[in-house]
């Protein structure tokens, strides 16, 4: 088990600057193209998978990390580029958690490598989970899918929503109800293969901020999936079913859900984008506060101004801390006793969307252009509190953990 420090050795250093160089020389001068266009950015995907930092290969590494922080690192410089091409660029990482999270040793093997493809042809993968009446209240989901043991197949039907790449993936993972009599502890994940009959992309979305992610509704309509397709295998499912009845006969303690599991090992990760978008915004803000003159001096001159900045910067370096303690105890084996990684995720969150607030404070008129790259920085930002659970919903984890009561 590794020990815990806060210096990256070496080797991790070479990857961040790597990933640094790649997010200054790539994705920085086709942010703005991007963000207006609002579409997925296929050369930039491409020119990643070149030179191998979209790839299956390289992602393992990170997450297997036995530090904990190569994921954490990998977000936080592609975000500190570019959030919206940044998050077209890992989005296919929510499906391969997913995969990874439920699926079995083959599963794994046979269907993450085909959400990535290769240099030569880049594939995206989607998660999709939100519904339209199911978002933050997953026990609302609708979705349903049916065995068919005659032909050894699943029947699934619904609609889903919010999906990053979804519609354009080739692999979607989808989680559906499998008994509606147990709530969200009835849910399972489904593979739907490339090219499989009855899916379809339904309204793409048009997005305050992330532009160049694209994202979508997803309909299932009579989707026939083979059983091996169930992520863990229909024998797993029968027997977390049958625990699940057990323990609700007897109102014992609750089972994960399947969507729940992939979002909890998620959630660090997301507040190490939102760390690297506070950062960007930060660092322009504390340029332009040393270069911009008011009343024959630089505006930093000011403590208006400097404090400002000495606050952004404390709130950045401790919610990157706090990542970093969420994602070193999630490999380290250390249960989450009192939600760090729910912590971890709303602190960033909260603290990208504060920090990029004050740039464009900082820059005034100039902020409030897209002249100035704040402004979408400050767009971005306001996703981190909303998707992959809101920051109501992580105080809401919060406060049940710490006090073991079921807060509603």
């Amino acid at each position: 088990m590794a020990e815990f420090s806060f210096e990256l050795d070496d080797d991790q250093k070479a990857v961040r600057d790597w990933i640094h160089g790649f997010a200054a020389d790539v994705m920085r001068p086709a942010a703005a193209e991007w963000d207006e266009r609002e579409e997925t950015p296929w050369p930039i995907i491409q020119e990643a998978a070149k030179i191998g930092l979209y790839s299956l290969d390289f992602y393992a590494q990170q997450y297997f990390d036995p530090t904990g922080l190569g994921i954490p690192m990998t977000m936080e410089e592609l975000f500190w580029g570019d959030a919206g091409i940044a998050l077209s660029i890992v989005g296919t990482g929510l499906a391969a958690v997913g995969v990874l999270a439920n699926g079995t040793e083959e599963q794994i093997g046979t269907w993450i490598p085909q959400m990535y493809g290769d240099a030569n042809d880049v594939n995206v993968a989607a998660f999709c989970s939100s519904e339209p009446d199911a978002g933050s209240d997953v026990s609302a989901m609708r979705t349903r899918a049916v065995y068919d043991e005659a032909k050894d197949e699943w029947v699934i039907n619904g609609t889903k929503t919010w999906a990053t790449n979804g519609g354009i993936a080739g692999v979607h993972v989808v989680v559906a109800v499998v008994d509606p009599d147990l709530g969200s502890k009835g849910h399972a994940s489904f593979i739907i293969p490339p090219g499989t009959p009855g899916l379809s992309q339904g309204q793409k979305f048009k997005k305050h901020g992330i532009r160049a992610s694209h994202t979508a509704e997803v309909v299932l309509d009579q989707v026939r999936v083979p059983g091996s397709c169930l992520l863990g295998g229909k024998e797993k499912l029968d027997e977390r079913l049958a625990r699940a009845r057990e323990r609700a006969k007897s109102g014992g303690e609750r089972l994960k859900n399947a969507a729940m599991a992939t979002f909890e090992a998620s959630r660090p990760a997301v507040g190490a984008m939102a760390v690297g978008t506070a950062r960007a915004a930060y660092e322009v803000a504390l340029d332009y506060a040393k270069t911009r003159q008011q009343f024959g001096r630089p505006i930093i001159d000011n403590q208006g101004v400097a404090f400002q900045l000495a606050d952004m910067r404390t709130r950045i370096d401790a919610a990157r801390l706090m990542v970093w303690r969420a994602s070193w105890m999630a490999v380290s084996g250390r249960p989450f006793e009192s939600a760090e990684g729910s912590m971890s995720k709303l602190f960033a969150s909260e603290t990208a969307k504060q920090v990029t607030a004050q740039a464009v404070q900082i820059l005034g008129g100039n902020g409030f252009t897209r002249e100035y790259p704040v402004e979408r920085m400050h767009r971005d930002a306001a996703i981190y509190t909303i998707f992959e659970g809101t920051s109501e919903i992580q105080r809401l984890v919060i406060a049940r953990t710490l006090s073991g009561v079921q807060i509603r």
